[in-house]
């Protein structure tokens, strides 16, 4: 496996982001310097998305110019994740969402719960928040 370059963001980072960790904010300062890319699926973002209005922290974040992918599903990405489900008798597809576009991208995944994607993926280079 190559060395991992870019972020892909899972739940419990998307809410590290909107209370400003100081961690978290650290690991995308560097991001940014390294010209990494960094990934959000639609799944984690509407587990955590209430209203614009109240979480300015996070929207800022998703909408910074040329700073973050929105990664969208289709019905090969919703195949592939219940494939990948199916393989590793997990149930949780938000989850199999992210591992499958932190491997399409080469990202490391940004958690808080690292357990989850260890069992999706053994391989997959987990950083946690």
């Amino acid at each position: 496996m190559t060395t991992p370059f870019g972020l892909t963001l899972d739940a419990g980072a998307l809410i590290a982001v909107e209370r400003s960790d100081r961690r978290l904010r650290v690991l995308l300062d560097e991001t940014e310097r390294a010209g990494w890319p960094i990934a959000v699926p639609v799944g984690p973002l509407a587990q955590v998305w209430r209203d614009g209005a109240r979480q300015a922290v996070l929207a800022r974040f998703l909408n910074a110019k040329g700073g973050v992918e929105i990664v969208e599903w289709d019905a090969t990405t919703a195949r592939a994740t219940g494939v990948l489900c199916g393989r590793t008798g997990t149930s949780d597809v938000v989850d199999a969402s992210v591992v499958l576009c932190a491997r399409e991208r080469n990202h490391h995944v940004v958690t808080s719960d690292p357990e989850d994607f260890v069992a999706l993926d053994t391989q997959l280079s987990v950083i946690i928040v």
